[in-house]
């Protein structure tokens, strides 16, 4: 298949990478490092020079790809100059997931899991410079590659070992890390992989028209149409690696116009596999905001989902979810990953200075949450 687009110089990948990231703080206040602060305090452990997230407030760990979601919310907490959000923090994070899961990650199989944390570990080692995180990152992608792209459907990644699909949720993030490996490799043959996945995904799931991304399609040739917060904003964010500005805001328009209620990001429930997919959608999204220059075209609509977050949040801890249609429940003990969507859009936005104030009581505007939810 005739390439969509040329590869991108490694020059221009590591200027888009080294742009100067927004701050949180607002005027006389910083609520990106006041949730950050409440985050760690709630599910942040340390057993020695290993740390790592608990699944809720009281117990567990967070399971494989939401620990390295929550890696990432840490590293772009770090890379907008949260308090806090230090680099031994990242190590330590780092570390505590090879304790829990391990350098090899070939027993996992599930391809987009991988992905996810290989992005993790080498944004890791952008932000530490520690270059057993790279090559950790390098090894499972090359690992993956092996096992998951064949000529089936024209190329692309299987979402699993069981090679039943070829879905967003892995190509998307497998373009991002291919891009993030030519840059901390210093490779272009991993730039040329980060085009094939763009070119797959535009071809198979991307709908040019309305900027819909499909969920899979299964080797039978059957497209899954349903299109989410999350495998928006992955396509987005490699649309944005590769200069492709277009489909990138052609995605972002059918986010803001399809996949919202009262202007807010679409809601996931909570406890669930879903409930993080919003913070996902505005790591890439605001990304592509700044590096495009799209504030005018953006910026007020994803201002209202961070002031949302922001009014959300509940007295007793300042912990805020991920249903910002209601102010977080006063009584449920909460899952680490139901907490990155507000922690996400806080930290990378600020919080508008009417806003600042105000508590989640204040906000006439949220339907109130039901008791005990």
């Amino acid at each position: 298949m005739k390439s969509l687009v040329s590869s991108v110089s490694l020059l221009l990948i590591t200027l888009l990478l080294s742009l100067p990231r927004p701050t949180a703080a607002a005027a006389g206040s910083n609520p990106g490092g006041e949730l950050f602060a409440a985050y760690v305090a709630n599910f942040y452990v340390l057993q020695g020079a290993n740390g790592w997230f608990k699944k809720t407030q009281t117990n567990g760990v967070a399971d494989f790809w939401e620990l390295a979601e929550e890696i990432e919310t840490v590293i772009d907490a770090h890379e907008a100059s949260c308090p806090g959000a230090d680099t031994p923090l990242i190590s330590q994070l780092l570390d505590g997931f090879t304790a829990k899961n391990g350098t090899n990650w070939s027993n996992n199989i599930y391809n987009d899991d991988c992905m996810w944390a290989s992005i993790a570990f080498s944004r890791g080692y952008l932000n530490t410079g520690n270059e057993r995180y790279r090559t950790i990152a390098r090894w499972n992608f090359d690992m993956v590659y092996a096992r998951a792209w064949d000529n089936v459907l024209g190329g692309g990644f299987y979402w699993s070992t069981a090679n039943g699909s070829k879905n967003a949720c892995v190509n998307g993030p497998a373009g991002i890390a291919a891009t993030l490996l030519a840059q901390t490799c210093h490779d272009p043959a991993y730039q040329v992989k980060a085009v094939g996945f763009y070119n797959w995904e535009r071809a198979h799931l991307f709908n040019p028209t309305n900027g819909a991304v499909a969920d899979s399609q299964e080797t039978n040739g059957i497209v899954h149409g349903w299109a989410s917060t999350y495998n928006q904003g992955t396509f987005i964010g490699l649309a944005n690696f590769l200069g492709q500005t277009n489909d990138a805001a052609l995605a972002a328009d059918f986010t803001r116009d399809h996949l919202t209620r009262q202007g807010l990001l679409q809601q996931y429930g909570v406890a669930g596999n879903n409930s993080g997919f919003n913070a996902i959608f505005l790591r890439w999204m605001v990304r592509f905001v700044r590096e495009r220059g799209m504030e005018n075209r953006y910026l007020t609509w994803l201002q209202d989902n961070a002031d949302a977050a922001w009014l959300d949040r509940r007295p007793s801890d300042d912990l805020s979810w991920c249903q910002w249609l209601r102010p977080t429940s006063r009584t449920r003990v909460l899952h680490s990953w139901d907490c990155t969507p507000s922690l996400e859009a806080v930290v990378l936005l600020g919080v508008t200075p009417v806003n600042l104030s105000k508590t989640s009581a204040s906000a006439a505007n949220l339907i109130p949450s039901s008791p005990g939810k």
